[in-house]
């Protein structure tokens, strides 16, 4: 699970790195002799501005953080369903109903999308009143699946089969809607990428013992900035990364795992197989298929990509 998270931090490098390059895309770095491309440059500043926000210890601070990642989720989905009924993109494009070889890459974005699940324990544990745990990931799960749906659907019907691995980058930088949805998008990792960290680091803090000493700690969470930041330099491609982590190791954290210890717990008290044992069975299964077949579609790619 910290490695999902680690490469999820480095799916937010990737990203930004694009987004900026879509709003300067003719600008490059000098430093010290040496030229950086725009988007490399883009991911070094990136690092460097989100390197702050990742030595908070308090989780009562993240979530002020955090809060800001909310709103602009909505303001993005907003603004890019601004642009397409609008700024003249409309929603008239279609599209093959069902296209077998994108099926690898989507259910890993999708495991992609609906996992975090390493957070969780640090959410609970923050909680003042733990007792509606159930009642806030219930919530969550249901407000994110509206919105990756209605992202999903709005930038199908705008863009069709030219869309893009971000929506972002197929919007018109002339339009100030555009502006304000990629400026929103550069935001988000923003917002979430000290939320990610923060578990390696407090995991590798108590593996030291080292959880009590803040020059150690502040050390420890800028060699993870730093080493992100150089993967995120070496693949550049948000889409098959962002496919691989959701295939390898989402689907086996929020898939595989869970199902599986539940049925070994199960298996101690009731031996009979009932309804959820079969639900539970049938998981695993697909997550078996999302995760093998995801796992080599997506190293493919990137390989292909290199």
């Amino acid at each position: 699970m910290y490695l999902e998270l680690y490469l999820v931090a480095i799916d937010f490098m990737i990203l930004e790195g694009d987004n900026l390059d879509k709003l300067f895309p003719s600008v490059n770095f000098h430093v010290a002799g040496l030229k950086i491309g725009g988007k490399q440059g883009f991911v070094l500043i990136f690092s460097l501005l989100v390197l702050p926000t990742t030595w908070f210890r308090s989780l009562n601070a993240l979530a002020y953080v955090s809060l800001g990642g909310i709103f602009a989720s909505i303001v993005l989905i907003a603004s890019v369903t601004w642009v397409g009924a609008f700024d003249g993109v409309g929603f008239h494009e279609k599209g093959v109903l069902l296209n077998w070889a994108g099926i690898p890459t989507a259910m890993s974005l999708y495991s992609f999308c609906f996992s975090g699940h390493a957070v969780f324990p640090m959410i609970y544990t923050g909680m003042s009143d733990r007792k509606k745990f159930p009642t806030v990931l219930l919530s969550c799960f249901i407000v994110c699946t509206l919105g990756y749906g209605l992202m999903g659907v709005v930038g199908y019907l705008m863009f069709g089969k030219s869309l893009r691995s971000q929506v972002t980058l197929n919007l018109p930088t002339r339009n100030w809607s555009s502006s304000i949805a990629i400026y929103t998008t550069l935001i988000n990792p923003f917002t979430k990428f000290a939320l990610l960290v923060t578990p390696i680091a407090e995991a590798i803090e108590d593996s030291l013992h080292v959880g009590k000493n803040k020059a150690v700690s502040v050390t420890i969470r800028t060699a993870l900035v730093v080493s992100t930041t150089i993967v995120a330099l070496s693949v550049p491609f948000f889409a098959y990364a962002v496919a691989l982590t959701g295939s390898f190791l989402s689907g086996t954290a929020t898939m595989l795992l869970p199902c599986a210890c539940y049925l070994k717990i199960r298996s101690r008290t009731c031996r009979k197989l009932g309804f959820e044992q079969v639900v539970c069975l049938g998981i695993i299964v697909v997550g078996v298929g999302v995760v093998v077949v995801g796992t080599c579609s997506s190293l493919k790619q990137i390989v292909q990509s290199l």
